[in-house]
């Protein structure tokens, strides 16, 4: 497993090489103003999941108070299982899930009950336990390509942004969700925004699409970085050795030099907080 992490590095970094290149008679990109992220290293996921619930179930309590309701972003992987203590005592019962509202960074474009689904992995393993509205949960439609799907998925963000069901960025215009809960793949990539593609460039779409992903199945929807930056708040979570190279890139003493990663296009107008266990904290010094 550590050869094939090293092996997505490398081609990463050839990648942004290779682009940088390209660049270089150009004006150098622009680095987007933000806060600096706060940093949790904790020893073990176990820390990391009670960590992650403590932060979630504060933001519910305060988006809810503030605006009347909660609207959260889930990512596919691991970070399913890393939220389990949200459908536990004490967070299960005090949670007020009638006014959360669901939505996928990213996601296969395979039927909702397929075993590659990101809906399906949540709703086994977190909604199906918790009582959200259904008509508050938002997954892809079924039977679309790939380009029809992430237009349609733009099409009701923007839907949902013009009833004021979604708060809207000053700044991007775009929908400015209360959470994101990402995740971060050992190559650097975020969502389904690889290396090797250019729609991590994308600077105009809410929601783009590629049909040649590097991991089963090929073709996906994506959040486009701008409106993950839109978010109000945005959570890193990060567990396992198979991340440590990527951290140490992102968050390392050189983490400015080069091109960037995919994860450290992510900037966010609002609060940016990373969630690490010592595995995934293991090559920085």
């Amino acid at each position: 497993m550590k050869h094939e992490t090293h092996f997505g590095l490398s081609l990463c970094f050839i990648t942004l090489f290779l682009l940088a290149l390209g660049k270089s008679k150009q004006q150098a990109p622009s680095k987007p103003i933000m806060t600096s992220p706060k940093i949790n290293k904790l020893d073990t996921e176990e820390h990391v999941a009670d960590a992650l619930a403590a932060y979630v179930g504060d933001l519910s309590a305060k988006s809810i108070a503030n605006h009347g309701s909660f609207s959260v972003v889930l990512s596919g992987g691991s970070l399913i299982d890393t939220m389990r203590k949200l459908v536990q005592p004490p967070y299960v019962g005090k949670i007020d899930w009638k006014n959360w509202l669901i939505f996928w960074l990213d996601e296969r474009v395979v039927p909702l009950d397929h075993p590659d689904s990101n809906y399906k992995l949540a709703n086994d393993g977190f909604l199906s336990k918790v009582p959200i509205p259904k008509a508050n949960i938002y997954p892809i439609k079924e039977n679309l390509s790939p380009e029809k799907a992430a237009e349609e998925y733009e099409e009701r963000l923007k839907q949902l942004v013009a009833n004021k069901k979604l708060k809207t960025s000053a700044i991007t215009g775009m929908a400015k969700f209360d959470l994101m809960l990402l995740g971060m793949g050992p190559d650097g990539h975020v969502a389904s925004l690889f290396c090797w593609h250019f729609q991590r460039f994308e600077k105009k779409k809410w929601v783009t699409f590629i049909t040649d992903s590097p991991k089963p199945p090929p073709p996906r929807i994506t959040f486009t970085f701008p409106l993950i930056n839109s978010a109000s708040e945005i959570a890193m979570v990060v567990t396992g050795e198979d991340a440590a190279d990527a951290v140490k890139v992102t968050l390392g003493e050189h983490a400015d030099y080069g091109y960037p990663l995919p994860v450290q296009k992510v900037k966010p107008e609002g609060g940016y907080t990373w969630f690490l266990d010592k595995e995934a904290t293991s090559l920085l010094k």
